[in-house]
């Protein structure tokens, strides 16, 4: 029987200033050295740093993109996914992961939240979301990481 890295949806703003994009790319990178895939929208911004750090930690990141052209992917993606739906791909991205973080984010990023929220998955926030109903929040990726490994335990190790 297969068995599958969980994956963790990280979500932000397409446009993160370089504190939320630091905080995205080390998310990024811890979730890769402990053995966990990375799913998001696939663009710029905290996605993108998200997607770098999973890079540099030799992890898989799946891109879910709003347009139809792979092409537009950053270039840290390893699995771009182009869907021509716009912002309703926000729950496939949601709905490919075990868990949500979200880091910052704006309106896209809230219903993102809420999309997890209503489908029961975990939503762990750092920053501007942290004071939701149901989210969990957290001050660093640190913090966000530990949570997951708590939460989502895996038996893959990084190489």
């Amino acid at each position: 029987m297969q068995q599958y890295r969980p994956r963790i949806a990280i979500i932000g703003s397409g446009t993160g200033s370089k504190s939320i994009c630091k905080t995205a790319y080390d998310i990024g990178l811890l979730l890769a050295q402990h053995g966990y895939e990375i799913v998001c929208g696939g663009l710029g911004g905290a996605m993108e740093a998200a997607c770098k750090g999973s890079y540099d930690g030799n992890g898989v990141s799946i891109g879910i993109l709003p347009g139809a052209e792979l092409a537009a992917a950053n270039p840290f993606v390893t699995v771009p996914i182009a869907t021509g739906l716009g912002n309703m791909r926000n729950a496939l991205v949601v709905g490919n992961a075990a868990a949500v973080i979200a880091v910052d984010g704006e309106w896209g990023t809230l219903s993102e939240i809420a999309l997890a929220m209503k489908t029961g998955k975990t939503v762990i926030s750092i920053g501007r979301w942290n004071n939701l109903d149901g989210v969990i929040p957290v001050a660093s990726a640190k913090e966000a990481i530990a949570t997951v490994i708590r939460l989502f335990p895996t038996h893959f190790e990084s190489n």
